[in-house]
């Protein structure tokens, strides 16, 4: 949480992190963007969920999900598909797992390892959830994919040490709800996507040799420090589907 909120000043924007169910639909309304992130998920934050989408949908507030361990427990799995059949998403980013399970309504999901078919079937499954929950679907992992139902690209930056440190889905999901609060959707998810890349690509080349450890501390100063002329320099965008 801590991470998250970091990552949202570092690119301009205010978090508040509420959780408890008295004040979430009065924080929730007065916001310019909603991010739900299962990741801590108990009984009182499903509750305070539901009650902050509400208040969002009731203001026309875009409301971002990450479903965190969808796929892995029936209560997870089960708890982001009422959220999704329940509230209009602007955007939806989760790994390969969370993804299927969304598509496919079920749990005990173990996507296999990235490479040029997956892609391809990445990028098939983004616009087909995309189509079917009318929202923005992003699905990261080795190669990054968003759709809209129409568009579809993919992002190939990143770093191979991005996935040893904790949080890196939930921060790039962070970056997604704070820019939705002033672009749309799909701009949203492409510059979340392409903001955690390029700076884990950019914090990897400064770190050297050095490990995890070292690139989550340079990685809020990588974001922060993200210019339009790098954006333009290292982006690595693949249109798909135009």
């Amino acid at each position: 949480m801590n991470d998250c909120a970091n990552i949202t000043l570092a690119v301009g924007a205010k978090p508040v992190m509420a959780r408890a169910l008295p004040e979430v639909a009065e924080t929730a309304a007065a916001a310019d963007s909603l991010l739900l992130n299962l990741g801590t998920l108990q009984e009182s934050t499903v509750q305070s969920m539901h009650a902050a989408a509400a208040a969002a949908v009731r203001k026309g507030i875009p409301v971002v999900l990450d479903p965190v361990g969808a796929g892995g427990t029936a209560w997870r799995t089960e708890t982001a598909l009422a959220l999704v059949r329940t509230y209009p998403f602007a955007a939806i980013r989760g790994n390969m797992s969370e993804i299927i399970s969304l598509a496919e309504g079920k749990w005990g999901i173990n996507a296999g390892v990235d490479n040029g078919s997956d892609r391809i079937m990445t990028a098939s499954l983004a616009e087909k959830l995309s189509m079917t929950l009318h929202t923005v679907i992003a699905v990261t992992g080795k190669v990054d994919t968003i759709s809209d139902g129409d568009r579809v690209v993919q992002v190939h930056n990143g770093n191979p040490l991005l996935p040893y440190i904790t949080g890196t889905g939930c921060m790039t999901t962070a970056l997604i709800a704070s820019y939705a609060a002033v672009a749309d959707p799909f701009t949203a998810a492409l510059s979340g996507v392409l903001t955690m890349g390029i700076a884990g690509e950019i914090a990897g080349r400064n770190c050297g040799t050095a490990g995890p450890g070292t690139l989550r501390s340079v990685l809020a100063d990588e974001i922060y420090n993200l210019t339009e002329e790098r954006i333009y320099a290292y982006g690595k965008v693949v249109i798909i589907n135009e």
